[in-house]
């Protein structure tokens, strides 16, 4: 299996090889050469296995020679061994054809948890193996960095640092990422928004003598590892649900796209997914691109989900190199117009082949806590503002006969102060973590400019 990049200007790589380089050196996103379809028989023998059985079959033909079948299962094993739900991904009904898909029993309580969780086992395994140590940036409105710092704090072969917004997640959030004692992890306070987090990571990636000098590696949702892992809860969830017999739809709260387009990738392998609805809050420049064709950036507005408030959703490249019939090209020119006027225009042909996947809904913040409070009153569930978004989404398709799947990808207990403002209830973090606001914080503020941040990285990193 071989990853080619969507600008296409990069060296083919391995899966290994991708997964460790993150984002190409020519600025574009890794993505299988070729995406292997698993025929509606292999796909009904998944009803009944364990999540970590799907896992294996879904994820093991991306993997290619990288590891042999024992040591993948094992790597498996180990990544989902500490969440707290034998499921893993549970299934809940919200009414009679409407579901949630509950991904928020992993370590840190969102469904980054099942990627990074993932990822930190592939990593410790790949980099022992070849006696090098790499240094890990990732940007984050919010939960990638906790599900990224408790993936790789401790490991020998790993320093960590996780860029956030100062001031633009919620305390929860913070938390989770300021008070891990190890010495290898490392919360960086940046001042601005997290487009401005994001930017400062690419344009790392982008300064190939700090890059090689550190040994760069990305494990935001640019590293196609991230997105493969997602991939697997499509198919467990849609196969207890009676695919591949039975089509299935699924509403996804996103921000940078990678959720959602792990369910266009399960879909290109032959689930039969048949609605795949992108769902935003107020910074909704995704169901605004599929509306009016134009990708046109504004200013980020702070939210009561704030892991949807961004603007540059880096995965949407991705999808824009399968609307564009795989022209890396046209695709690197929409990134450098993005680049230089924070905008791009869609052609007619791509945005007809967005559509024919995608549809979108978009939530005010007004109408999210109107959500969080209604299906509290109506079904007992106690959801985040993000999962309410996707929930509330799904809920304005009216009755239908296909299954409709809102993902949950947050535990209402990261955003207490937002659930108990709609429904009165402030969910309680789960014993594992009462603790979380008596422990001691650790973290740096940090400019919005490339030469400190470098200069920092640096100094911190084991030699």
């Amino acid at each position: 299996m071989k990853y080619i990049s969507t600008r296409g200007k990069a060296p083919e790589l391995t899966f290994e090889d991708a997964m460790l380089t993150g984002l190409a050196r020519d600025g574009g996103l890794y993505i299988p050469a070729e995406i292997p379809v698993m025929p509606k028989a292999e796909i009904a023998a998944l009803a009944g296995l364990s999540y970590e059985e799907i896992a294996f079959r879904v994820m093991r033909p991306f993997v290619g020679d990288a590891f042999t079948d024992e040591d993948f299962a094992e790597i498996i094993q180990k990544a989902y061994a500490g969440f707290g739900h034998a499921a893993r991904a549970p299934l809940v009904q919200l009414g009679p054809n409407d579901f949630l898909l509950e991904l928020f029993h992993g370590p840190t309580l969102a469904f980054k948890d099942f990627a990074m969780q993932l990822i930190g086992q592939l990593f410790q395994v790949a980099l022992s193996r070849r006696g090098e140590r790499v240094t890990i940036v990732g940007a984050t409105s919010g939960d990638t960095g906790s599900a990224a710092i408790e993936a790789f704090r401790g490991l020998d072969a790993v320093d960590v640092f996780i860029l956030f917004p100062n001031g633009r997640v919620s305390e929860v959030q913070r938390r989770q990422m300021t008070t891990p004692t190890e010495a290898n992890v490392h919360a960086l306070a940046l001042e601005g928004d997290f487009d401005d987090c994001q930017g400062k990571l690419k344009d790392m990636f982008n300064d190939f003598t700090f890059r090689d000098e550190v040994r760069l590696a990305g494990v935001n949702s640019i590293n196609w590892a991230r997105v493969l892992a997602q991939v697997v809860y499509y198919f467990s969830s849609a196969v207890s649900l009676g695919a591949p017999h039975r089509e299935v739809s699924f509403t996804v709260p996103t921000g940078n796209f990678g959720d959602i387009f792990a369910g266009y990738i399960a879909k290109r392998m032959g689930l039969p997914i048949r609605d795949l609805v992108i769902a935003t809050n107020q910074n909704d420049i995704l169901h605004r691109t599929l509306e009016t064709g134009a990708y046109t950036t504004q200013a980020v507005a702070p939210s009561i989900s704030p892991s949807m408030d961004i603007q540059v959703s880096s995965n949407f490249e991705r999808a824009l190199y399968f609307a564009y019939g795989g022209d890396g090209n046209a695709v690197a020119q929409l990134m450098a117009e993005l680049k230089e006027k924070g905008a791009f225009p869609v052609s007619q042909g791509a945005l007809e082949s967005l559509r024919e996947t995608f549809s979108s809904g978009r939530v005010s913040e007004e109408e999210t806590l109107a959500a969080i409070a209604k299906f509290h009153a109506t079904t007992g569930e106690v959801l985040c503002p993000h999962s309410a978004i996707a929930a509330e989404v799904a809920a304005r398709r009216g009755t239908e006969s296909t299954p409709m799947v809102a993902l949950a990808t947050a535990h209402p207990a990261k955003f207490p102060d937002a659930v108990e403002r709609a429904c009165g209830q402030r969910p309680a973090l789960p014993a594992r973590m009462a603790d979380l606001f008596e422990r001691e914080e650790r973290l740096t503020e940090v400019p919005n400019d490339l030469a400190a941040l470098e200069a920092l990285i640096r100094e911190r990193i084991s030699k």
